[in-house]
């Protein structure tokens, strides 16, 4: 699943391009996310200058771009 990421990672950047949020619900995309650990998904999200929070016990992960975190 992590051959998957870069494609999620582009994905949500151009969704945080046009908008503040990206909310990931699909099936598919919950799988490659649900495969890393907290601190994994917590670094994926850091080095791309987002922040992340989970909700409804996992099921759906927001994305949002973190004003306070800059991507390496």
């Amino acid at each position: 699943m992590r051959n998957d990421l870069p494609a999620l990672a582009a994905k949500i950047g151009e969704a945080l391009s046009n908008r503040s949020e990206y909310v990931v619900t699909q099936p598919a995309e919950l799988r490659v996310l649900s495969d890393m650990s907290e601190d994994d998904v917590r670094e994926f999200a850091k080095s791309h200058g987002w922040r992340v929070i989970r909700r409804l016990g996992g099921r759906q992960i927001e994305f949002y771009n973190d004003a306070g975190v800059r991507a390496a």
